[in-house]
């Protein structure tokens, strides 16, 4: 029983080591912000995030994934079709 209590009062025990600040940047050298690079749509020339579906036609790889229009109210709905119309004639 004595060997436990001894043994509990010294994991107790923490050192608390510290680090220079070069030490600290030379470790976050690697945290960096990365530049985001952007492709067109395909199908409504919208900058878009590679291998993403567009948020603005809901499409990818010439296909319709999302439906855009579906949680629209009916006059947002109205206008997005009319602005998706406009940029398919601009393409072709």
């Amino acid at each position: 029983m004595r060997a436990f209590c001894f043994h509990a009062k010294i994991q107790g025990m923490t050192v608390r080591m510290r680090h220079t600040s070069s030490h600290t940047k030379n470790r976050r050298s690697h945290y960096k912000v990365r530049v985001m690079s952007a492709v067109k749509c395909a199908k409504c020339g919208v900058a878009a995030l590679p291998h993403k579906v567009c948020q603005n036609c809901g499409f990818y790889k010439g296909r319709e994934v999302v439906d855009v229009l579906k949680k629209l109210t009916k006059k947002e709905r109205k206008n997005k079709e009319k602005e998706l119309a406009e940029s398919k004639p601009a393409e072709a």
